[in-house]
């Protein structure tokens, strides 16, 4: 890991003195977030609802009309939001935005998500997150990609799918096992091999070196995108992750209490059947929007020729 005062700023004043939340300590209080459901929400009545249903923490986002660019949310609905629950927040920023970041953080949010599903603000530098007080959350699919964000500072990462909210799960599902199995791959390798993998994946050495002795991430690894379901949820901590994040389209359903109620107890008892059954329940429109193509409905058809 780097040295926790080691870093750099923007600007003399710019930014908070990042020794006052040292790396070591936001990874550890991001350990607290583990075997929970994040919910993402957009209305001080979702944000309600998710604590009510046990959410472990919320990501406030906005809905964008018209397909326009997305950026923070608005502060007076982070504000709020962060008055009416007593659980903590997230709010996102740009990729490589490091003024909105500032701009976040200046009113005390507990985690600042730099996510890839706003767009970028810079397509070739993500935020030093060492210079900031708040715990940061960074996306990835690969094994490489998340130590790369974690050597920036990031003390939990978020193995993500499907972007659009489209309840489709299967690049999540890729993407988890490429992390999972490239850890198990290092995992098994000799001492003399991790410096080549490294080069591989394109990922601090040291890091890498402290994966393998691990065997896992160094920091709470969730998986984010069409995650709508409580067999979802449970697939995901099954395949190894810490928890998951739940996109807003779980508010379209019509009860969405009972489906974040099903996905948080799916959450906490992935291995236990009768918990599992009891939480997919009474869920009618669960395969509502099937993703499958023409095309792979096809194939699927001829399979038993």
């Amino acid at each position: 890991m780097a040295d926790d005062g080691a870093v750099t700023i923007y600007s003399g004043s710019a930014i908070t003195d990042a020794k006052k939340n040292p790396f070591s300590i936001k990874v550890g209080m991001a350990q607290m977030l583990r075997g929970g459901a994040i919910v993402e929400v957009s209305t001080v009545e979702q944000a309600k609802i998710a604590e009510a249903a046990g959410a472990c923490s919320i990501v406030v986002s906005e809905h964008v009309r018209g397909g326009g660019i997305k950026r923070m949310p608005d502060l007076l609905l982070v504000k709020d939001i962060k008055r009416a629950v007593s659980i903590p927040v997230m709010a996102r920023v740009r990729v490589g935005h490091f003024v909105e970041a500032q701009i976040i953080e200046s009113i005390e949010i507990d985690y600042v998500d730099e996510s890839e599903v706003l767009g970028f603000a810079d397509e070739d530098n993500f935020i030093n997150k060492h210079n900031f007080r708040s715990m940061f959350v960074c996306g990835c699919g690969s094994l490489g990609e998340a130590l790369r964000r974690v050597r920036e500072g990031a003390a939990m990462i978020r193995i993500q799918g499907d972007l659009y909210g489209s309840g489709n799960i299967v690049n999540t599902v890729k993407n988890v096992r490429s992390v999972m199995a490239d850890t198990r791959v290092l995992n098994n390798m000799d001492e003399d091999e991790v410096f080549t993998f490294s080069k591989k994946i394109a990922a601090p050495y040291d890091l890498v070196a402290q994966t393998k002795q691990m065997g896992r991430l160094p920091v709470v690894q969730f998986a984010a995108g069409g995650i709508v379901t409580p067999a979802d949820a449970a697939l995901m901590m099954q395949l190894g992750c810490d928890g998951v994040f739940v996109g807003s389209e779980i508010f379209e359903y019509s009860d969405p209490y009972k489906r974040v109620r099903g996905i948080v107890q799916a959450v906490r008892h992935y291995n236990d059947p009768h918990v599992l059954v009891e939480s997919s329940c009474g869920l009618e429109d669960a395969m509502a929007g099937l993703n499958l193509s023409e095309d792979r409905i096809e194939q699927f058809g001829q399979g038993g020729d």
